[in-house]
């Protein structure tokens, strides 16, 4: 808990099938996730079918300590699922049911009071694919109070995307998460011609003045760069089962440091820490060990540095 107050995810909640079987998931949901995993307060806003997987998905959520009031049910649409294939480094890709309750999620009274009150809130394009979320997501994050986090996590997936919902949801963020093969097409969208990751990162966050801008980078680590302040990671070896949710982890790391204050190299490096372990584990959102739950110590040689 932060004050008191929850920490949103908004968007997708689905069922990610791997040829083992079904794993709970979606993006914002796994964020919300992880946030309660390493001790925060968590609520998710979503839609799902009046059906098993729905009854299934809510059940997830909350036994993993996540606020679900908020999750619609919406009876002529079903549950999302995403079939889950892996390549050999354990890294995957996906394919989304067409059409399904996350597509319907409406605006609702009660909506209003949850985004005044939140400390932050996390969103991305998938949940936006449909105009009637897309609606209702934009107004939930533009009735948060100027002190909220909106981070933007990206999240691009399939032809679920366009320019124009890059740049209306970077216009309502204060901070923005994206990854190797999303910084170049966030790039072209913002009309910005980098020469490096990191000079193309710190050119998005100026242009659109975001508190801080996040990119992970995979085997090559990831970095952070802030107002005046740059932090590079590398990545940690560790024996990959599969990288869904690792992402979503990171992101849920992040968002507790920055609420908390924390120093950025002392937040990043255990945002790296705690999204490694999740590779090391099958699907999104398994249980936290107790020992990544809080940073370490601050450590002078930690990577931050004037930018």
């Amino acid at each position: 808990m932060i004050n008191g107050r929850q920490i949103i995810g908004i968007g997708e909640v689905l069922w990610d099938v791997f040829p083992s079987g079904a794993v709970f998931g979606g993006a914002p949901a796994n964020v919300a996730c992880h946030v309660a995993g390493l001790g925060g307060w968590a609520g998710m806003v979503s839609a799902v079918g009046a059906d098993r997987l729905g009854r299934a998905a809510v059940a997830e959520l909350q036994a993993r300590g996540v606020d679900s009031r908020h999750v619609q049910v919406s009876p002529p649409h079903p549950t999302g699922t995403v079939d889950v294939s892996l390549d050999p480094a354990g890294v995957a890709s996906y394919g989304f049911a067409a059409d399904t309750a996350w597509d319907h999620l409406l605006w609702e009274t009660p909506l209003a009071d949850l985004a005044h009150s939140c400390a932050a809130v996390c969103f991305g394009t998938l949940g936006q694919r449909s105009s009637e979320s897309r609606r209702t997501i934009c107004r939930f994050v533009a009735a948060t109070q100027p002190s909220a986090l909106r981070v933007f996590d990206v999240n691009l997936r399939q032809d679920f995307y366009c320019p124009e919902t890059i740049l209306e949801s970077l216009a309502l963020a204060t901070a923005l998460k994206l990854n190797a093969e999303e910084l170049p097409v966030v790039a072209a969208a913002c009309g910005i011609a980098g020469t490096s990751p990191l000079g193309t990162l710190q050119a998005i966050r100026q242009r659109h003045g975001l508190r801080l801008a996040v990119l992970t980078l995979g085997a090559e680590g990831s970095m952070i760069v802030a107002d005046g302040e740059v932090s590079e990671q590398p990545a940690t070896v560790v024996e990959v089962v599969d990288t869904v949710g690792a992402g979503d982890a990171f992101t849920a790391a992040v968002v507790l440091g920055l609420l908390q204050a924390l120093p950025l190299a002392v937040i990043h490096r255990h945002a790296a820490s705690v999204a490694a372990w999740v590779c090391t584990q099958q699907g999104a959102t398994p249980k936290i060990t107790a020992a990544l739950k809080a940073p370490a110590a601050a450590d002078p040689g930690s990577g931050a540095r004037a930018g």
